[in-house]
């Protein structure tokens, strides 16, 4: 149990870690709505940490297939949009969408947060009463 927690916790790090940047992703295109030609930047996390977990070949053996591997190297990265902007001025910044994506990071964000705040208090529970 106490490996499953150490790994949730290094999970819930690095979602986090995904979630800031996608804030600072979103803030950025916010602030580059008005400039010609500007694409709008992504946050690669979701993709890589599903391809993470499903080629783990990290020789740990899981007692149940429904338990999450160990994942230890996913990383989130920001990538250029490449869609097709609509715009004359080349901009691929759309500011409803922006404002709708932050407020969906805003609640992943506070999500995470619970969660790891969850398992942090559990181990200090395990801990202290044994």
């Amino acid at each position: 149990m106490l490996k499953n927690s150490f790994n949730n916790i290094n999970l819930y790090n690095k979602a986090l870690d995904a979630s800031w940047l996608k804030n600072d992703a979103i803030a950025n295109n916010i602030a580059n709505a008005e400039t010609p030609g500007y694409k709008r930047e992504t946050v690669e996390f979701e993709e890589v940490l599903k391809k993470a977990m499903g080629s783990s070949t990290m020789p740990i053996a899981r007692t149940h297939e429904k338990h999450m591997p160990l994942v230890t190297d996913v990383t989130p990265r920001i990538v250029k949009d490449d869609q097709v902007s609509f715009r004359r001025d080349g901009n691929s910044v759309n500011i409803d969408t922006e404002m709708a994506e932050m407020a969906e990071n805003q609640i992943k964000y506070e999500t995470i947060t619970r969660q790891l705040n969850s398992t942090l208090k559990r181990l200090r529970m395990s801990i202290s009463q044994g």
